[in-house]
């Protein structure tokens, strides 16, 4: 159970969600039939804002643990929702060291030992890169729609700003680890503000923060990202994000096992 609690859902600062509706609590079962076709629309359009059909970007990731902290520069690249590489450039002893996400398999190349890694199921569950996502992440980062069903819960001012809660319950048949997931978004952009994980006692777990906006690759972004594990008091992620491009040309043999050892 602790094993499920820890890990956490998919590489959210890639994906964000948004609904704007009037007649919020309306009882017609027509409706609510319109509510949810068009909150599936919307995530399709937040999911572009985000990512495109193809990006290339540079980020900064700084982690801190009871037991350590740690600095890194990522160059980063996607391809639609099935293909993804990162690749650590900083500092020198990481350099070279990636990961591959192709369709649900995941590979880490370590250049140290020049070998490619197949993560097992086992292993899974596992710290990506030592920080506070899981490789589960990103396996499972397209899953939401597919795994939750979406509502409005608030719609107003909240702490002066113009707010659109979404709350987000599993549906019955659907294998995931939280009980509820609450999203904040802007109401006038539908970037994302703070998002928060409850697990299935409906206790919180950890909580992420999008801060710093600015216009990078042509759209508004959240530049900031920081994950924070309510269980673990001082610990953090924070992704820091300074370059993005979307919608550019990349080659399917970018994102192939062959490739992790030409970079």
């Amino acid at each position: 159970m602790q094993n499920l609690k820890s890990s956490v859902l998919s590489k959210i600062f890639f994906i964000t969600f948004a609904l704007l509706l009037t007649f919020l609590f309306s009882t017609s079962n027509l409706y609510a039939d319109e509510k949810k076709t068009r909150s599936e629309e919307l995530l399709a359009k937040i999911d572009e804002l985000w990512r495109g059909d193809s990006s290339h970007g540079k980020f900064s990731m700084h982690v801190k643990t009871k037991n350590y902290e740690r600095k890194m520069g990522m160059e980063t690249w996607s391809k639609g929702k099935d293909k993804s590489l990162v690749r650590i450039y900083a500092p020198k002893k990481e350099k070279g060291t990636s990961t591959l996400k192709s369709d649900k398999t995941i590979y880490t190349y370590l250049p140290k030992t020049d070998r490619t890694i197949r993560l097992t199921s086992g292993m899974m569950g596992g710290s990506w890169m030592g920080s506070h996502f899981t490789n589960d992440d990103l396996v499972k980062e397209s899953s939401l729609e597919d795994d939750f069903d979406s509502s409005v819960t608030f719609e107003g001012m909240r702490r002066g700003v113009g707010t659109i809660e979404i709350t987000l319950i599993p549906k019955p048949d659907a294998a995931v680890v939280w009980g509820k997931i609450l999203i904040e978004i802007y109401s006038d952009n539908f970037l994302p503000i703070r998002e928060f994980f409850y697990d299935e006692d409906g206790v919180l777990m950890r909580t992420m923060l999008f801060e710093d906006i600015k216009v990078l690759g042509g759209r508004k972004f959240p530049a900031v990202m920081k994950i924070i594990p309510e269980d673990k008091p001082g610990e953090f992620t924070e992704l820091i994000y300074h370059e993005m491009e979307f919608n550019i040309n990349l080659k399917d043999s970018l994102f192939s096992v062959s490739q992790l050892r030409r970079m």
